[in-house]
């Protein structure tokens, strides 16, 4: 059985499209920097509102990625 180590961050994404725009804004973004991402979860939605509109969706999430030991990821 593969073993797997995880690090948890959470990060915050926001978009004007939506909520999947804030959650891929995120994601996108953190897998520039990061590698082996697996998973996320969202904690926590909210927004801002202009003029009695939704203007912008905000979103946080922690997002996991696998550890890495040596030159090869954990599980691979």
């Amino acid at each position: 059985m593969p073993r797997k180590v995880y690090k948890k961050i959470q990060l915050v994404g926001s978009s004007s499209e939506g909520i999947e725009g804030a959650i891929g804004e995120a994601v996108s973004t953190a897998g520039m920097t990061l590698r082996n991402l697996d998973w996320f979860e969202v904690i926590d939605i909210r927004g801002d509102i202009d003029d009695g509109e939704v203007s912008t969706y905000q979103v946080t999430l922690n997002v996991g990625f696998r550890m890495e030991r040596g030159d090869e990821a954990f599980g691979d």
